[in-house]
């Protein structure tokens, strides 16, 4: 198979037709093997606009809404970063193009441990994984300028505001049944408020379902 163009290809027709214009992004998905993040089986649908399974009832956020989100973090140069839910780091290495620091956070040390050997396959000395509960975040390096979950979320925990410095902003697709939409929380002094970006509705991360409503 030719990534290369396969490549292109995603950037053409899944990411620049979805108003992504944030050059750094396109750069980095135009040259990012995407390909070294996906199982070798399953590597032919590395480019394919679908969530890719990287694991049991784990997957690769699809292009288009993996660039969508991060274009709305507008991510900065001097900036740090937290992935949640990263799997096997391909969000972490189009961030990594965009900021300072990015921790790679994930729940299964499994997937942490390949998402390591795929970012530094990938010469990307700014990004480092870590695993822990997915609730709890990754507070050894906060604070951090950008949270950034990677699938949705039925719930968005407390710890992962908390984690967030002074104006820094939290990316999560939120889902209610069938539909989500991506939120970009920004935090003042004061309060927590969030804007929509734009509709979208990824698995829902693995111990971010909305707890079972209590019937008599």
């Amino acid at each position: 198979m030719d990534f290369v163009r396969a490549r292109d290809l995603m950037v053409e027709t899944q990411v620049r037709t979805n108003d992504v214009t944030d050059l750094r992004i396109l750069h980095a998905m135009r040259t990012l093997p995407r390909e070294r993040f996906v199982p070798p089986q399953r590597r032919s649908l590395a480019y394919a606009d679908m969530e890719v399974e990287v694991a049991q009832g784990r997957t690769l956020m699809r292009p288009r809404d993996l660039s969508k989100l991060i274009q709305a973090l507008a991510p900065q140069t001097h900036e740090r970063a937290l992935e949640i839910a990263g799997g096997t780091g391909y969000g972490a290495a189009v961030l990594a193009t965009c900021c300072k620091q990015v921790v790679a956070h994930d729940p299964d040390p499994n997937l942490s441990f390949a998402a390591q050997a795929a970012l530094e396959s990938c010469g990307l000395a700014n990004a480092k994984t870590v695993s822990a509960p997915i609730a709890e975040g990754w507070s050894d390096d906060a604070p951090y300028d950008l949270i950034m979950l990677n699938g949705a979320a039925e719930v968005v925990p407390d710890a992962w505001l908390r984690q967030l410095a002074p104006n820094g902003r939290l990316a999560a697709i939120v889902r209610a049944g069938a539909a989500g939409s991506a939120r970009i929380y920004t935090k003042s002094a004061e309060s927590v408020a969030y804007r929509l970006a734009f509709d979208a509705a990824p698995p829902v991360a693995p111990g971010l379902e909305k707890p079972p409503a209590f019937v008599f």
